[in-house]
């Protein structure tokens, strides 16, 4: 998109504080006027009257060479880019003189950098219809990240490895948006619930209460945000473990969520690329963890299992189209345990 300084005839600048700008995700707001955050698929929600307006961004440029992926939704349509360079100008133009809505996403996850947003400029920042009510917090690893699952620029193999990233298409969001509902990805490549892949010194019990999921700082505060249900997606980075100390794990990790979400239900899920092995093995792990909750009195904890393994993604993960199927069983199960 071509933008021209003369655009910016009549326009101001609003800072990242003006109460019409909506955020949806978990954002380190200690600094308000430069907003930061980590996680996938976190967004920046504003509307606007006028012809064009700029967006600012700043990326980390994480060891000097990592640039993060944004998709940008004008009116409905949407873009997916890597951002330039540090600091980031992002024109939306060739409007016409009217309303607009914008949504800026961050579709790669907490290992590709941090990212800032300083404001925005355009002629009048206008009010946006609220977020919904509804709200769900989806944790994971790869999978839920939404990695390798982009392969229609870049493919497999081809420019690095955030290339094929796409949380905003992930399984999480689009269930989310089919239930008309908010959605957090606390997810990071590779985290496992007692074992994680790649030399990772974390786990998901580790992390799960932090904004930087990377590097596991800054606490995040749960009364931020409360789901109203809560997916785990985790195993597959664990791999076939000792049954009793996997379900022990579990049960831990589901009751310090319990104590920071009293209302949720809790969904435990099988992993969508899992081999017909590991599939068979967390199917018995996950009944017994949820059958342990119920009996305890957790009566809000239950399973669900995928109907089979999407793997047509980069590196066995699922494909944009198979995150699209993920989403569609995920949807119906949810539709109908929160009466939605």
């Amino acid at each position: 998109m071509a933008f021209h300084a003369s655009q910016l005839t009549a326009q101001q600048f609003y800072s990242p504080t003006n109460p019409d700008i909506q955020y949806m995700g978990r954002i380190d707001f200690s600094n308000p006027e430069h907003p930061t955050f980590y996680a996938a698929g976190i967004q920046i929600l504003f509307s606007f009257k006028g012809k064009s307006c700029v967006i600012d961004l700043t990326d980390e440029n994480l060891y000097g060479k990592n640039l993060n992926y944004i998709q940008l939704i004008v009116d409905g349509k949407y873009s997916r880019f890597r951002l330039t360079g540090k600091e980031n100008k992002i024109p939306v133009d060739g409007l016409a003189d009217s309303v607009h809505s914008v949504i800026i996403c961050k579709t790669t996850e907490s290992n590709i950098g941090y990212l800032q947003f300083n404001g925005v400029t355009c002629r009048e920042l206008i009010a946006s219809p609220a977020l919904p009510t509804r709200k769900i917090e989806c944790f994971g690893n790869s999978i839920t990240c939404g990695t390798g699952s982009d392969m229609e620029e870049i493919p497999c193999g081809k420019g690095v490895w955030q290339d094929q990233h796409n949380a905003y298409l992930s399984y999480g969001a689009q269930t989310a948006r089919a239930l008309q509902a908010q959605y957090h990805l606390t997810s990071a490549s590779g985290i496992g619930l007692m074992h994680s892949c790649c030399d990772m010194k974390v786990t998901m019990p580790q992390i799960y209460d932090k904004i930087n999921l990377r590097d596991n700082l800054i606490p995040w505060d749960f009364s931020n945000y409360q789901p109203d249900v809560v997916t785990i997606c985790l195993g597959q980075n664990d791999g076939i473990q000792d049954q009793w100390v996997f379900c022990e794990r579990y049960i831990q990790f589901i009751r310090s969520l319990r104590n920071v979400y009293p209302q949720a239900k809790i969904v435990l899920l099988t992993s969508p690329m899992g081999d017909e092995k590991l599939t068979k093995v967390l199917k018995t792990y996950l009944s017994l963890v949820t059958d342990e909750l119920n009996l305890s009195g957790d009566t809000n904890v239950s399973t669900f299992f995928f109907s089979r393994s999407y793997n047509s993604g980069c590196d066995s993960h699922p494909s944009l189209a198979e995150h699209k199927l993920i989403a569609s069983e995920l949807t119906k199960y949810l539709k109908k345990l929160m009466h939605w």
